[in-house]
C-alpha cells in the first residue's frame, strides 16, 4: 500500500462515506467555515494538542524567589546606631561591623527568608539606614 489512501481503499460505507464525499468537494474557504461552525457548535478546538501545550509551556509563570539578600545601601545620619544593629544581626564584631557599614553598599545578609529579610529591613531602616531587598 502507497502512502496516499483513498477513499475507496478504507472502503467506509453509510453515511460517513457520504459525509467524506461531500467534504472533499468542498473549497478550502468552505472548509474553513466548517470547521468554524464545527467548533462553535460542539465548543471545541481544531488546534492539535501538540501545539497547545508548546503554547502552554511558553506561558508559564515566573518562579517564585524564596530567598533575599538584603543589601545596606546608605547608613543615614545615626551611623551608631547601624552598626549596632548590624553587630546584632551578623554577629560580627564592632571593627568588621563598621567596616561593613563604612562599605555600604554592601550585603548584610545573603540568603536569608522573606520574613527573616524584611525583619532585618525593618531593623536597619529604624535604626536609620537605607536598605534594599534583593
Amino acid at each position: 500500500m502507497t502512502e496516499e489512501t483513498t477513499t475507496e481503499e478504507t472502503a467506509v460505507n453509510g453515511k460517513v462515506g457520504e459525509i467524506i464525499e461531500t467534504i472533499g468537494a468542498l473549497t478550502v474557504l468552505e472548509l474553513a467555515e466548517l470547521v468554524k461552525a464545527l467548533e462553535d457548535k460542539f465548543g471545541v478546538s481544531a488546534a492539535a494538542p501538540v501545539m497547545m501545550a508548546a503554547a502552554g509551556g511558553g506561558e508559564e509563570a515566573p518562579p517564585v524567589k524564596d530567598t533575599f539578600d538584603v543589601v545596606l545601601t546608605g547608613i543615614g545620619e545615626k551611623k551608631i546606631q547601624v552598626i549596632k544593629v548590624v553587630r546584632e544581626i551578623t554577629s560580627l564584631g564592632l571593627k568588621e561591623a563598621k567596616a561593613l557599614v563604612d562599605e555600604a553598599p554592601k550585603a548584610v545578609k545573603e540568603g536569608a527568608s522573606k520574613d527573616e529579610a524584611e525583619e532585618i529591613q525593618n531593623r536597619l531602616q529604624d535604626a536609620g539606614a537605607t536598605v534594599e531587598l534583593k
